[in-house]
């Protein structure tokens, strides 16, 4: 298992207990909530290359659109 130290009054401590286990906590909640950012990123390329498909035109053409 890894160790995770922490820092304390200037000095390096190993992370035990409930310290450790939030530690792991946070990480596991960063590690999905970028793997959420990245289908949701995902999804939205999709859904415009689609509707991009649908009407026919391409990136370019849809910002020369919006300007």
């Amino acid at each position: 298992m890894e160790k995770i130290y922490i820092q304390e009054n200037k000095e390096k401590i190993e992370a035990t207990g409930e310290v450790l286990e939030q530690i792991l906590a946070d990480r596991q909640a960063e590690a999905e909530a970028k793997v959420a950012k990245q289908a949701e990123a995902e999804a939205k390329a999709t859904a415009k290359a689609a509707l991009l498909t649908q009407l026919g035109i391409t990136a370019e053409q849809a910002k020369l659109l919006l300007s």
